[in-house]
């Protein structure tokens, strides 16, 4: 079995997550392509994509929010994405169970004695008069039914788990500060999520691993359930095998892949790249080590937004005063700092509308 090297991974990550070369895709098509974007923080999946896509106009982005495209909501791992709403509708009856469990798994305790379906019940109860709630007036809406558990573990049930939601706008639009309101995805989007399937065959799973292979492949089984959350799809993993090509990374791992996708030579130049807060291209594997060395991987969960240089999480990044501060990771070399400090004028001329194009390297 052919071994890949980190190399090789981190050139195929590279080229699956649309940044190896910008792409030219409509971004609901970009979107679609990455299995959503994570988007816990509203404003950092337009610098994703404006790091992914060529001449990237966030008011596309905006747009498609409002226009009910795409959709923000609680999906892989119990965190919001951005999600097309094709996708939402066909994907979010798979993480039903997991996302209870997540959210059980915080608030088992104060949920104890309550009955999930007459709390979902309720839930949908209160919001059958299409009025848009956060999740603080959800929970307090239906608390006289369970007064002695506490309102934020209710809340957090219905919003996250037990009622298939949409966050709506102006939140995640761009520039736009909001609360968060929430509505169910059978009320924004005009029709309920699939029903899982009757003879439990699970095509939603298989498609989730072509799905995720073609955007994060080679990988193994083990980063696919980091990426979604999924414990249960061995099944389906075994269901499309046969269409699968494997591997072995240098730890020995079985990777799978799909026959045609890219796997550019180790070779190939990378070009320097700006990635938001919690970008997918790093926590969508349970070995991250094809992106980011082990010593900084808490980045990666701590929320610091990260340049990656020859492919690899090199420093971090910020603003301030409309300039784009990057904070080293290690020694640049002169041709490292000359692109970084390019890339980065690019970026904040982007986030600025054109006033700044201001860049400052950030003695670690």
């Amino acid at each position: 079995m052919t071994v890949l090297s980190t190399r090789a991974l981190n050139r195929a990550t590279l080229a699956r997550q649309l940044l190896l070369d910008r792409a030219a895709l409509p971004v609901a098509d970009a979107v679609a392509h990455l299995c959503g974007l994570q988007a816990q923080e509203p404003q950092e999946p337009f610098t994703g994509l404006w790091s992914r896509l060529r001449a990237f106009d966030p008011a596309a982005l905006s747009d498609l929010l409002t226009g009910r495209g795409v959709v923000r909501t609680h999906l892989m791992r119990r965190t919001v994405h951005l999600v097309t709403a094709p996708d939402v509708l066909a994907w979010r009856g798979r993480h039903d169970a997991m996302l209870r469990q997540r959210v059980l798994g915080v608030y088992r305790r104060e949920l104890a004695g309550v009955d999930l379906d007459e709390l979902a019940a309720a839930g949908r109860a209160v919001l059958a008069d299409g009025e848009p709630r956060s999740m603080s007036q959800l929970a307090r809406a239906v608390a006289s039914r369970w007064p002695t558990q506490g309102p934020r573990a209710l809340g957090e049930m219905l919003v996250a788990a037990l009622v298939p939601m949409a966050q709506l706008p102006p939140r995640g639009l761009w520039r736009k500060r909001a609360a968060v309101r929430n509505l169910p995805l059978s009320s924004w989007l005009g029709r309920e999520v699939d029903p899982p399937s009757a003879d439990g065959s699970d095509p939603v799973g298989q498609a989730l691993v072509r799905r995720y292979l073609a955007a994060y492949g080679p990988a193994a089984t083990a980063d696919l359930r980091a990426w979604s959350g999924l414990a249960g799809l061995p099944a389906a993993v075994a269901a499309v095998r046969e269409e699968l090509v494997a591997f072995r990374d240098e730890r020995g791992r079985e990777l799978l892949d799909l026959p045609g996708a890219p796997r550019p030579d180790p070779g190939t130049p990378a070009p320097v790249r700006f990635l938001p807060a919690f970008d997918n291209a790093i926590l969508g594997y349970d070995d991250r080590g094809r992106i980011i060395d082990d010593a900084h991987r808490g980045l990666s969960v701590a929320g610091a937004r990260v340049v990656l240089v020859d492919g690899r999480v090199s420093a971090t990044w910020t603003v301030e005063d409309d300039t784009v501060l990057v904070t080293p990771l290690r020694g640049l070399s002169t041709a490292e700092r000359a692109a970084v400090a390019e890339e980065g004028g690019a970026l904040a001329s982007f986030l600025s509308d054109g006033d700044s194009d201001r860049m400052r390297l950030v003695p670690s």
